[in-house]
């Protein structure tokens, strides 16, 4: 195996002096290449802005709005604990989430990751009893 590429790996960098189409041996369209290489750079960014950057923006910008009209009520997400919405503080960037349990936690309004608003969500009471 290590033959082969020893032996091949030459070839490869080779390979645009050998597919030449000229009489005299120097390598013509120099001019071409770049223009290629250009159009592939370019094709590349689209590729990259219209799969990759613009839905990215599109779901941030999404996120933030949806996380600028949280209010008292609204069901949350944040970081894996659901919890209610108890109060909104003055400074506008924590909120304080009420758990199933009554207990009360501070989050980041940046850690929210999904909501619900406070009529859609409907609390189920759920009786736990022990397993014998």
């Amino acid at each position: 195996m290590k033959k082969y590429l020893t032996l091949s790996l030459p070839m490869l960098f080779m390979s645009g002096a050998l597919f030449a189409d000229t009489t005299d041996g120097t390598v013509t369209g120099r001019g071409n290449d770049m223009w290629s290489t250009l159009v592939m750079i370019g094709v590349a960014l689209m590729f990259f802005y219209f799969i990759l950057w613009r839905p990215e923006q599109k779901r941030r910008k999404a996120m933030e709005a949806q996380r600028s009209s949280l209010k008292k009520g609204d069901r949350v997400t944040a970081m894996g604990i659901v919890g209610t919405i108890a109060k909104v503080t003055p400074e506008g960037n924590t909120l304080i989430l009420r758990m199933y349990d009554g207990s009360q936690i501070e989050v980041l309004k940046a850690a929210i990751s999904d909501v619900k608003s406070g009529t859609d969500s409907t609390d189920v009471e759920v009786e736990v009893t022990p397993s014998k």
